[in-house]
């Protein structure tokens, strides 16, 4: 199945294609609208001429944070995320060999796997889960207790990035995300 988070066919191309694009787009799913998100890993590619994690690792990160906050810029902080790409790349290369789909590729639990995703810099227990579930979803990666380890991005419906397969259910997870936003602001009164 063909990711579609980044609603642009190159990006979402990229995102399909390649395990470490979609795991750094995850990583940029913060403070920044998803779609926008997901097209980061498509920039850097056109701009640094790889996705390679070690090449990108090995960076110079003062040219990479340059490349990274060029308008378009990967992320509405840019040069930060620039940093968190590089250190993500660096254990994707330091513990993985270089290969960021063994992340999720050889685990036999989701406990494994969210315990690997919450050592990536970048990513805490909330975008675990929600990564979890994007594999489960969209890659068919699906671990013995992903429902459990993901919580409610496990549930049908609209509620995550996991959950982004077309136009359609971008707004339908933006509305879902609106909602809980509304609902929350109102808890506290």
């Amino acid at each position: 199945m063909a990711i579609q988070i980044a609603q642009d066919p190159a990006a979402d191309r990229v995102l399909s294609d390649d395990p470490f694009a979609l795991l750094v787009g995850m990583l940029l799913d913060q403070q920044y609208p998803m779609e926008h998100a997901f097209r980061g890993p498509a920039k850097i590619l056109e701009r640094f001429g790889t996705l390679d994690p070690a090449a990108i690792a090995q960076a110079d990160p003062d040219a990479f944070a340059d490349l990274c906050a060029t308008p378009p810029a990967i992320h509405r902080y840019g040069r930060s995320m620039a940093g968190r790409v590089q250190a993500l790349a660096t254990v994707v290369v330091d513990e993985y060999d270089g290969d960021a789909s063994r992340i999720w590729s050889d685990v036999g639990s989701a406990p494994v796997l969210m315990k690997r995703l919450t050592a990536l810099p970048g990513y805490g227990e909330q975008k675990a889960k929600i990564f979890t579930a994007l594999l489960a979803k969209q890659l068919d990666v699906k671990p013995r207790g992903w429902t459990k380890a993901s919580g409610d991005y496990a549930k049908k419906g609209y509620r995550s990035v996991a959950d982004v397969v077309d136009a359609d259910s971008l707004q339908k997870v933006r509305q879902f995300k609106k909602a809980k936003k509304a609902e929350a602001k109102a808890a506290q009164g």
